[in-house]
């Protein structure tokens, strides 16, 4: 496989582990101690906010494409939360927003790293044209 398209790849999923982790760290401290809900307890709060991003975790750190293809359905509860936030708060404005460029970037890094990393296995959803005779 050419290099140039393993660095990419490899970018790519570094660059998604690592907007990964910081949503991972970022949602329990913005949620429970930089402005802690009055309405949900800690305990609730942490549970709704980090315990989604446990599942794909194994996943994506081993490299998985097949994890980073379907974690973008787990990180649209991140990106609903963030614009939600950003219409109905504007005293969280600065906290949504790093909540939402944390989002993108992982969608389309994880995006990317999915469609490269499965070209590079060989792997297609494309049905195969079977031989007409």
């Amino acid at each position: 496989m050419n290099n140039n398209r393993m660095f990419k790849t490899q970018t790519l999923k570094n660059i998604t582990l690592a907007s990964y982790f910081s949503l991972l760290v970022y949602m329990p401290i913005w949620l429970i101690v930089i402005n802690p809900s009055e309405g949900l307890s800690p305990l609730l709060s942490l549970a709704m906010f980090t315990l989604p991003l446990l599942f794909p975790m194994r996943g994506l750190i081993k490299g998985n494409p097949f994890t980073y293809a379907w974690t973008n359905f787990i990180i649209m509860i991140y990106f609903l939360h963030s614009l939600t936030t950003l219409w109905v708060s504007a005293e969280d404005l600065l906290w949504a927003s790093i909540e939402l460029i944390l989002v993108s970037i992982m969608f389309l890094s994880g995006t990317y790293y999915a469609k490269y990393k499965g070209q590079e296995l060989g792997l297609s959803i494309r049905k195969k044209k079977e031989d007409k005779e």
